[in-house]
């Protein structure tokens, strides 16, 4: 028997007996239709740097800790919100301080995760700052970046969140 004709099979068995390695969870993310709306205000640019930051930091999460092989995780961005104003924000009005102005920033995520054995299971999760007291940071987009860290967490930590 040739060696390639030996490794295939070989590899055939060992993905059905260990499922778990079969693949990675598939992260897809997605913007909500009133959130679309508001784009132009906040830029396209911020806008698509954000909803690829959430799902990096999901898929990363996901990796490490190992669950929900096999799942494909849908999420939605309903709400969006920065802290500091947005490239756009500041280009469309002249005398916006990006220093000085800072407001409670955030953001809503919705969708479901499709487990690898088809069952479905919403998942909603937001953050936001509670007060402008609690807006401490320079970053623009701080509780969004917040909250994708913890939607992610939750996830790798197998708590599908809905709330």
């Amino acid at each position: 028997m040739r060696p390639l004709a030996l490794i295939v099979p070989l590899a055939m068995a060992s993905a059905l007996a260990f499922p778990a390695l079969a693949q990675a969870p598939r992260v897809i993310v997605t913007l909500g239709s009133e959130l679309a709306e508001k784009v132009e205000d906040l830029g396209q640019r911020d806008v698509d740097r954000q909803m690829a930051l959430l799902q990096t930091t999901v898929e990363r999460e996901l990796a490490r800790s190992g669950t929900l092989d096999g799942a494909e995780v849908n999420l939605v961005v309903t709400e969006l919100k920065p802290n500091r104003p947005t490239f756009q924000q500041a280009v469309d009005r002249p005398g916006l301080s990006v220093i000085d102005s800072r407001s409670i920033g955030g953001a809503t995520i919705e969708g479901e995760v499709i487990t690898a054995d088809g069952e479905r299971r919403p998942v909603r999760y937001s953050h936001y700052s509670t007060s402008i007291a609690e807006v401490y940071s320079y970053s623009t987009w701080f509780d969004a970046e917040r909250a994708y860290d913890r939607l992610a967490g939750r996830l790798a930590s197998g708590r599908l969140v809905s709330r």
